[in-house]
């Protein structure tokens, strides 16, 4: 059996609305094992932006733990979630979220460069995600010169470009047309096939259907669904 990338027990999470506390995420609590393919599926306002953001350590837990690939993260000073989000998590968001001045290859190693890694040993590291994303012909690109559906294969290819335990997708597909929404999910499932850790995060039935496992959050409770 695969190790446990993530454990997440007895989540909590709330927020204030003028003095009452309104609760988001009640008693969460699953795992998700190294190289497997998770789809968090749920309607707007059901709590799976405040559950990613906690799995991306981007916002804290109210009580519980989480452990991602082995670090409490519950007990990590937020100054060092930083570090963590860096080393341990690939971003792939709805809107791409590149920099617009950076051309393609800028934008691919900018995870490396943040850690201190010159940029032609980035450049030299991150050379087989490029083929693999059939991105080496736009190197000197910007993103504006781009599709849709190329500037999300930048984005994969940034997220892959530190060596992340895991993929986090927030609507990949959300921004893109149906031909190329396709494209996107079949590259996640090429990369799942050669051992990526997935979290996909969606509303839509259809994208969730395209990953190994599934779990529905609905006001704030997770439950498993059957595949």
């Amino acid at each position: 059996m695969e190790e446990e990338l993530i454990r997440i027990v007895n989540l909590n999470k709330g927020y204030l609305l003028g003095e009452e506390k309104v609760p988001v995420l009640k008693q969460i609590c699953f795992s998700i094992r190294r190289g497997e393919y998770v789809a968090v599926l749920g309607p707007s306002g059901s709590g799976k932006t405040t559950l990613m953001n906690i799995l991306g350590c981007m916002d804290v837990m109210d009580e519980g733990e989480y452990y991602l690939d082995g670090l409490p993260i519950h007990d990590t000073p937020p100054g060092k979630l930083t570090r963590v989000r860096n080393r341990k998590i690939g971003f792939v968001f709805q809107n791409y979220q590149l920099i617009p001045t950076y051309n393609v290859l800028q934008n691919i190693i900018m995870p490396l460069v943040i850690r201190g890694m010159g940029h032609k040993e980035a450049e030299e590291r991150c050379m087989d995600i490029i083929k693999l994303l059939g991105i080496g012909g736009r190197l000197q690109h910007r993103p504006a010169e781009l599709s849709g559906g190329q500037r999300q294969r930048v984005s994969i290819a940034r997220a892959l470009a530190g060596g992340p335990a895991m993929l986090l997708a927030d609507e990949p597909t959300g921004a893109l047309d149906q031909s190329s929404g396709k494209e996107v999910l079949k590259l996640f499932s090429r990369l799942h096939e050669q051992g990526n850790t997935i979290v996909m995060i969606t509303h839509d039935l259809n994208v969730a259907a395209a990953a190994q496992r599934m779990v529905t959050i609905t006001d704030g409770m997770l439950t498993e669904t059957p595949s």
